[in-house]
């Protein structure tokens, strides 16, 4: 039985890595077009089928980023095979809430 628990998360890790590298080869296949622009295009995480990203550069303020990640989605579920949701993170999002309650209470401060 413990056998059989250790192939089961060594099966899952494979898959995931495998996916994991599908997502970049799709990130390094649009990536020129976005440099060629001034922006680019991070992948943040992937939890079950939600991967997460961050637009950089010139796509943060670009008024057509909602078309560019709708047509990064539409290549992942073509090269996956299965529906995936892609959602852009904003640069908070890595550092965590943490990092955004400091900054808040800091505002707060009595005496300034």
């Amino acid at each position: 039985m413990l056998a059989e628990t250790q192939q089961s998360r060594q099966l899952a890790t494979e898959e995931s890595s495998g996916r994991e590298r599908i997502v970049r080869a799709v990130l390094d296949d649009i990536r020129p077009n976005l440099k060629r622009d001034g922006g680019d295009c991070e992948l943040i995480g992937i939890d079950g089928n939600k991967i997460m990203v961050k637009l950089t550069g010139a796509c943060l303020f670009c008024k057509l980023a909602s078309v560019t990640l709708a047509g990064i989605q539409a290549r992942l579920i073509e090269r996956l095979g299965e529906f995936v949701r892609l959602i852009p993170v904003a640069e908070s999002a890595r550092t965590g809430h943490r990092t955004l309650r400091k900054t808040h209470r800091a505002a707060h401060l009595p005496g300034q």
